[in-house]
């Protein structure tokens, strides 16, 4: 990809990024790991590519890692930590969402039985606790991820399977 459509891929996935309520630094160093064809970059330079502070990177790359989108590895004979993405990084995120949900259900039924049953208190933790019980039981997102990955081509060639 050229550098003028690097940059404006980079900035446009950040801006989606940040509509969610994450750090713009977090969706720029993603958009930019997901353009990466090396085996991994440092911390510095990511910074002297996106023009920002290594401190910066730093937070956001364990931001990063601890919702699966990126793994560190420091390798035999380097000093700096290299930063890259799973091929399948959404795959990823999803394997790591998983206890997030459980633990978001568990929440709302220990929480139910401590608010007044039909309020809507209650009606709220209700949702909560169905829906990510939905999520987890039913949807169950990162096995039916396996599925459709398997059976979609190439969207680049093409012809995608939607």
């Amino acid at each position: 990809m050229s550098g003028a459509r690097r940059a404006e891929f980079i900035e446009s996935f950040a801006r989606a990024w940040t509509s969610r309520g994450a750090s713009r630094t977090e969706g720029r160093i993603a958009a930019y790991l997901l353009l990466d064809e090396s085996d991994g970059v440092t911390a510095a330079q990511i910074a002297a590519d996106l023009d920002v502070s290594t401190g910066s990177v730093s937070n956001a790359t364990r931001s990063l890692a601890d919702a699966g989108f990126l793994h560190h590895e420091r390798r035999p004979g380097e000093r700096a930590t290299r930063h890259f993405m799973a091929r399948d990084v959404w795959g990823r995120f999803l394997q790591h969402e998983r206890p997030y949900l459980q633990a978001q259900r568990d929440l709302a039924a220990r929480a139910l039985p401590d608010v007044p049953e039909g309020s809507p208190a209650h009606e709220r933790l209700t949702h909560m606790h169905h829906y990510m019980a939905w999520l987890l039981d039913d949807v169950r997102l990162d096995e039916r991820w396996q599925e459709v990955k398997a059976g979609r081509a190439d969207p680049a060639a093409g012809s995608s399977a939607e």
